[in-house]
């Protein structure tokens, strides 16, 4: 009987490697100090308003859109009443049917022409700020009255002059650039739990 091969096993050097590089890329917010500041009044103002946060993303950034506006309708770290959001990527039904009926580009463009309001914010996650489908969301966000948040990566892309506030990570490898995006999704909920949160 043949052995089965061990399985391959990252080294402690590739795994402090990978930590040191990733702690790299999140310590470069220390100089969007500002940005993060303003992004996270922004946030805040627009809950003040009764108006709601939409949040949009593909892939990895899809799952932190999710993340952000789940943790606004259910609880981040301390006890508060539900607030308004909603990410455009958690109805399977309705991307699908868009996306076959128009194309992929317009998924979250056209659930914007539905339900923004006035005053209403767009946060999107895109590390490459290029994403089309992020682009039609931001033309539609500034259409309907709402404002435009863009965490983006990459020197921010075409994505970056549509949006009223873009935080740009600077580095152009796409899974640091997440693990930094979500260091300020975070920030941007420890905002509004300090507002809200009992």
């Amino acid at each position: 009987m043949k052995k089965r091969p061990s399985p391959s096993r990252l080294s402690t050097d590739a795994i402090g490697d990978y930590i040191a590089r990733a702690a790299s890329t999140v310590f470069t917010l220390e100089n969007q100090l500002d940005t993060i500041q303003k992004i996270t009044t922004l946030a805040v103002q627009t809950l003040q308003k009764n108006r709601t946060i939409l949040t949009c993303g593909n892939g990895g950034s899809a799952a932190e859109a999710m993340h952000l506006a789940e943790e606004l309708t259910g609880k981040y770290n301390k006890p508060r009443r539900a607030l308004p959001a909603y990410c455009l990527c958690s109805d399977a039904s309705a991307m699908t049917c868009i996306a076959n009926d128009w194309d992929f580009t317009f998924v979250f463009s056209r659930q914007i022409e539905a339900f923004a309001k006035k005053g209403d914010l767009l946060i999107m996650f895109t590390t490459s700020g290029n994403s089309v489908n992020c682009l039609r969301a931001a033309k539609a966000m500034k259409a309907a009255g709402g404002k435009v948040v863009g965490l983006l990566g990459k020197g921010g892309g075409k994505c970056k002059p549509l949006c009223d506030l873009a935080l740009v990570i600077d580095s152009d490898v796409t899974n640091h650039i997440q693990e930094a995006h979500q260091v300020v999704l975070h920030l941007i909920l420890e905002a509004i739990d300090a507002v809200w949160a009992k």
